[in-house]
């Protein structure tokens, strides 16, 4: 039986590359969403109930800790999160306040509820998903929000599948030839470098030599071609960015923050920042179905994959040197999730590919 106001244990796990690592920050909702009423989530299968005390952001386990009914059930007033059952009062450090019908001592050590730490920032609400422990770390910043020069757009998506198969189709390069043909690479593959970088925290691959993607995207973002300069990211727990320059004028950050709702299901989060030569107001028209026309393609494929291995109970994966990024997101994410302490050296890898 578990302790009052325990944390739930994740379910057993099969043979499937899921990490959790509770011990960072994830994106719980977008900062408009949580108004006056209490907003239930999810985050690496554990319910959390977000809201408002003066105003600031808190996250509890959502579950009353008097009859472990959903605390997001209730309401707030008075700046107190009410359980809609008994009417117990929640402050937002998970201490019960009151108990309406109790003429006693009101507060006690097991009427308490787990409380999460937050941050509100760049427009989002954060959580840390270990109740137990001061974060020793601040959410993920987001690059040229404040830049006037640059325009920002932002959506959110879902996933039907883990966080790392997630991660990696983002950075995934090869693929984007086959799925994404016609729209971004495919008319003509060129031989180019890929330097990747695994640090404590994080993996890139810088990639040299690369000339404009082919396709549509590119034609419109360079249209007299030319290099690029191009970086893939990852950064624990789950940010995944592609950066682009074309030229002096033409810069691209697509920052994408992803949340484990649960071992296959991943929301989506993301930020683009973008300066280029054309003006953003005919851009967007044009790129904003394109853009959605490729993330369909990859949610289409991602829930296939995630159907198939569970059809299979199990992964089964060949992988050569050119799925760059994964081995090394893989190895950072089940490290972060063991608490190993982290090695500051950096490795370095150089790759030929075709892209």
């Amino acid at each position: 039986m578990q302790a009052p106001g325990a944390v739930p244990e994740p379910r057993e796990r099969r043979k499937y590359s899921v990490a959790h690592v509770r011990r960072h920050w994830y994106i719980a909702c977008p900062s408009a969403e949580l108004k006056q009423k209490p907003k239930a989530v999810t985050i690496l299968d554990t319910p959390l109930v977000l809201f408002r005390q003066n105003g600031q952001a808190s996250a509890l386990l959502d579950r009353c800790a008097h009859r472990n009914v959903p605390l997001s059930l209730g309401y707030v007033e008075a700046d107190r999160l009410v359980c809609g059952y008994h009417g117990w009062e929640f402050d937002g450090h998970g201490v019960c306040q009151q108990v309406p019908a109790l003429c006693g001592v009101q507060t006690g050590k097991a009427r308490r509820v787990p409380a999460y730490p937050t941050r509100e920032q760049a427009g989002y609400v954060w959580v840390y998903l270990d109740p137990e422990t001061q974060p020793a770390v601040e959410p993920f910043t987001f690059p040229e929000l404040d830049n006037p020069a640059y325009t920002t757009v932002r959506y959110e998506a879902s996933f039907k599948a883990t966080l790392h198969a997630s991660l990696e189709n983002i950075l995934d390069v090869p693929h984007t030839a086959f799925l994404h043909r016609g729209l971004f690479r495919g008319v003509k593959r060129n031989e180019i470098t890929a330097v990747v970088r695994r640090r404590s925290d994080r993996v890139e691959a810088e990639f040299l030599g690369e000339p404009r993607p082919t396709g549509v995207v590119g034609n419109i973002l360079a249209p007299q071609g030319g290099t690029v300069t191009h970086f893939d990211r990852f950064f624990l727990p789950s940010i995944a960015q592609v950066e682009y320059r074309l030229g002096d004028k033409n810069h691209l950050t697509i920052s994408n923050a992803l949340t484990p709702v649960s071992d296959f299901e991943t929301k989506l989060y993301t930020v683009i920042t973008f300066r280029t030569i054309i003006p953003p107001l005919l851009l967007r028209p044009i790129l904003t179905p394109i853009g959605k026309r490729i993330l369909a393609q990859d949610q289409v494929m991602l829930e296939q994959q995630t159907r198939s291995v569970q059809r299979f109970d199990g992964e089964q994966y060949a992988s050569t040197d050119v799925d760059l990024l994964g081995p090394h997101i893989w190895r950072l994410l089940k490290d972060a999730e063991r608490g190993t302490a982290p090695s500051d050296e950096v490795h370095e890898e150089r790759v030929q590919l075709l892209a």
